[in-house]
């Protein structure tokens, strides 16, 4: 970790979700942003900060605690040919509005044999860098990955913040944006790393929905995650190269579609799979991932393994929640076995 300021133009996580949104009003008169104080706050993580000012209270709405009805709003709206982009401002709050997203927002399109689409994005923040306990932190990757009809991204660095969240408001189907708490003012925050601070261009582009990317090569373990915990798995694998321990870091970037074919092109070659989740180990993400893996006849030289969060609430407690949650060690220890 260094603290010296990086190359390129760079931007926060935060701005540049901003950009995005910016560059998207501009681009269509039809998208628009609401939810709960993300119009003259700015959002409570400052995602939108500076849009209500220009663009005032017809593009941005701040609603009341109502979910369920502003997201009825924006499924209608989308299907009447705007583009709404609504926040639900904690993943953990979800339980309010998912029979809007589970049953209408996501099986419209299918319900009405395509004549119907919802272009509707979905932002929502998961995780917590302050432990904030059982309600508070949580991601549910996997509960939303779950539901046919949504697509999912999780972006991990302020460049594929920017270029996901544009391509999330230009598909026709409805995306769910992942934003995590403890990445909001990367590259900065405590410090730069070199795999943070990747520059962030001034114009206009897309990261393409559900293609994965290999942040780190390496030809021992592959190592596979997404959003915050990329980070972590990529202190570990610096770690691990000290010893001569060489991991191939997959950042998934899209959740849904999975980018398997990437995934298992790179565990053909090390023969050896790491996957880490800070979801839910039971029934989530990580399961899928192996059993994509394992269905696609890859041959593996031990079995596969995970590090994902025990499945109980989340702890306030510092010490439990360490115990129960994805971290560096965890990884490091992991992957260590895996080459024993």
């Amino acid at each position: 970790m260094t603290t010296t300021v990086p190359a390129g133009r760079q931007l926060t996580f935060t701005e540049a979700m901003v950009e995005a949104l910016e560059f998207a009003f501009a681009e269509d008169d039809g998208v628009f942003l609401m939810g709960e104080d993300v119009g003259v706050m700015g959002g409570v993580a400052g995602q939108t900060r500076g849009l209500h000012a220009r663009y005032g209270d017809e593009r941005i709405l701040d609603t009341p605690i109502s979910e369920a009805a502003f997201f009825g709003l924006a499924a209608g709206a989308a299907q009447r040919g705007l583009r709404p982009v609504v926040e639900l401002m904690r993943v953990d709050f979800a339980g309010v509005v998912m029979d809007q997203i589970y049953n209408y927002i996501a099986k419209i399109g299918y319900c009405t044999g395509g004549r119907r689409r919802v272009p509707m994005t979905i932002m929502t923040q998961v995780g917590n860098p302050l432990r904030q306990g059982a309600v508070h932190a949580q991601t549910l990757y996997g509960t939303f990955a779950h539901i046919p009809g949504l697509r999912l991204v999780a972006p991990a660095t302020s460049h594929d913040a920017k270029g996901l969240l544009r391509a999330a408001i230009r598909c026709d189907d409805p995306v769910v944006f992942f934003f995590h708490s403890s990445l909001l003012a990367i590259p900065y925050g405590l410090g730069v790393e070199e795999w943070t601070a990747v520059p962030v261009a001034e114009d206009d582009y897309e990261v393409p929905l559900g293609v994965a990317r290999t942040i780190r090569p390496g030809d021992d373990v592959t190592v596979v995650s997404m959003s915050h915990t990329v980070h972590d798995c990529l202190r570990a694998a610096s770690r691990l190269a000290d010893d001569g321990i060489s991991c191939d870091v997959v950042d998934l970037r899209t959740i849904v579609p999975l980018d398997v074919d990437h995934i298992v092109a790179s565990v053909r070659r090390t023969g050896r799979l790491l996957v880490v989740d800070e979801d839910y180990a039971f029934a989530g993400l990580s399961a899928q991932i192996v059993a994509s893996v394992l269905e696609a006849g890859v041959s593996l030289a031990v079995p596969p393994a995970r590090v994902a969060r025990a499945h109980v609430p989340i702890p306030y407690s510092l010490p439990l929640d360490d115990a129960v949650r994805p971290g560096v060690a965890r990884i490091e220890a992991a992957a260590r076995a895996l080459v024993a």
